[in-house]
């Protein structure tokens, strides 16, 4: 599977993905710089990302000047044809600035910047082990309206939840006030996704925890 990660000024994540899907995955990968358009070595079988940081210095909010770049248009047309776009952290908040997913990435609850270790199930994955993955965010309580949420939930595009180590969704463990305990979600038509967590970060054994290649294969089958 080939993937191109999306570099925008500001983007602090994307040497991450790249070395998570080169080194660790072993995928494809190609730098995609924010004022380039061509998109053309891509198909619909093939994935861009959008990596985590501070797109243009988070300027007005998060992702609301990154999604104006020459290259976000090309994305934008490249998912509307079914093209695979995932964001991350970040990523997530351009997804949501730029329409390609509902709602909105809102200051964290507690209104303090979250580093740390959470955990996190897929919908699609009862039995399994919770993941262990970082998060890194000052503005990541997804919202959305009842309407949305409602319409999120009956279409299963709520992909991934904060949870506790024994796969509990539970308000007191949620890290940013996120509704509903979304960590992630996918859009109706399922080839563009969006979550908070980083599943790059946690792909290297000298980390001592590769639980974001479980993350990267419940989405696209690789790392098997």
């Amino acid at each position: 599977m080939k993937f191109g990660v999306v570099v925008f000024p500001g983007s602090n994540c994307d040497r991450d993905v790249i070395e998570a899907l080169q080194k660790h995955l072993g995928q494809e990968v190609i730098e995609l710089w924010h004022k380039d358009k061509d998109l053309s070595m891509f198909n619909g079988s093939d994935c861009i990302v959008l990596p985590g940081g501070f797109s243009y210095g988070d300027y007005l909010r998060c992702g609301a000047i990154a999604r104006f770049s020459p290259m976000m248009q090309s994305v934008s047309s490249f998912a509307q044809k079914g093209g695979q776009v995932l964001g991350i952290c970040n990523g997530f908040q351009i997804l949501c600035e730029s329409g390609l997913l509902p709602g909105v990435l809102l200051k964290n609850d507690h209104q303090q910047f979250t580093c740390k270790n959470v955990f996190i199930k897929h919908k699609d994955d009862n039995k399994g082990k919770p993941l262990k993955i970082p998060i890194a965010h000052g503005e990541g309580r997804y919202f959305a309206d009842d309407k949305t949420i409602q319409s999120l939930m009956q279409q299963d595009q709520v992909l991934f939840s904060y949870c506790n180590e024994k796969g509990e969704v539970s308000k007191e463990i949620n890290p940013n006030g996120a509704i509903n305990n979304i960590a992630g979600i996918c859009n109706k038509e399922g080839n563009v996704v969006g979550m908070m967590p980083h599943p790059e970060r946690a792909c290297n054994s000298s980390l001592e925890n590769e639980d974001g290649k479980e993350v990267f294969r419940l989405l696209y089958g690789i790392g098997k």
